[in-house]
């Protein structure tokens, strides 16, 4: 493998499509509402992209150079794990993607706020760093929360409800009480995501220390937690529908839910760890799809 590949690699460019699915949702939202600006929406996901990039690396770094990227994990061989990357080069590649989502976030806010409201652009700037702190902080540290089972926590807070009303103020600057609807099912299927990987490396991470909210409740429980927040997931984005229907439409985006609850099916008859590797990809991509299809049916067919 060559450094370019294996720099594409600690990006973990499956993990993108997950990432910017908070961002399409409150986007379209956004223009439920009457507000549009495509510049906004490309910097907001550029934007999105560079702190998912920034938290690959540093889960690369930081799980590599604790041993829990060793031959009894499951899935890819990470970056420093192949030896391909030094974990001097990949610290190196974790400030330089901090500098550029500074840039970016900075790029951002001026756009959307312009000069004018200085006091939003610091916050947002606060939210901007705290973004970065945790993607850096969840495997980075002795002090890393990801090792602390407090991973799905933070997902939920960043790829969900941040992502999601973040983005939504930055073209209204005002938020609603049914925007949190969507919010908290597209942070929970995130957090589906996060947890299905924990499901999947229990063992190893049990072995070597990594503590995860499945380590720490089983496997079995595991399971019945991931079902659990795929169905909050489903009432959740129901109810704002139902709320904001008019058309036959606006209801098309739950039709992804079919296939989110068959991948939920395989997840319930699964025995080992290992056969769920294949059912990241799927959740990941079936998130994504739904922010899609949400964006269509608030968007193009008003």
């Amino acid at each position: 493998m060559t450094k370019f590949k294996a720099w594409l690699n600690a990006a973990r460019l499956r993990t993108l499509p997950l990432s910017v699915s908070g961002i399409i949702v409150g986007a379209a939202m956004a223009n439920f509402y009457g507000f549009t600006n495509p510049l906004v929406l490309f910097l907001a996901i550029c934007t999105t992209i560079g702190f998912q990039v920034t938290s690959n690396f540093a889960n690369d770094y930081g799980d590599g150079v604790k041993g829990t990227d060793n031959d009894d994990r499951i899935g890819p061989k990470r970056a420093l794990q192949s030896g391909i990357l030094t974990d001097k080069e990949l610290k190196n590649g974790i400030i330089l993607s901090v500098i550029i989502n500074i840039i970016l976030s900075i790029t951002l806010l001026f756009v959307a706020f312009g000069t004018e409201q200085l006091f939003l652009i610091l916050f947002f700037l606060g939210l901007a760093i705290a973004s970065i702190w945790a993607a850096i902080k969840y495997t980075v540290g002795s002090s890393a929360y990801g090792y602390r089972g407090l991973g799905d926590v933070f997902v939920f807070l960043f790829f969900g409800l941040l992502a999601v009303l973040g983005t939504l103020f930055l073209f209204t600057n005002y938020l609603t009480v049914e925007a949190v609807l969507p919010a908290i099912s597209i942070g929970l299927l995130s957090t589906g995501v996060l947890n299905l990987n924990n499901l999947r490396d229990c063992v190893s991470d049990k072995k070597s220390g990594k503590n995860t909210l499945v380590v720490k409740m089983g496997f079995e429980k595991g399971k019945i937690y991931h079902f659990t927040i795929l169905i909050i997931a489903f009432l959740s984005l129901l109810i704002f529908t139902f709320l904001n229907y008019e058309s036959w439409i606006n209801v098309t985006h739950l039709l992804v839910f079919i296939l989110i609850f068959t991948h939920a099916n395989k997840v319930r008859k699964t025995v080992d760890p290992k056969e769920l590797d294949p059912e990241l990809k799927k959740l990941a991509l079936s998130t994504f799809l739904l922010s899609i299809l949400f964006y269509v049916s608030y968007t193009i067919f008003l």
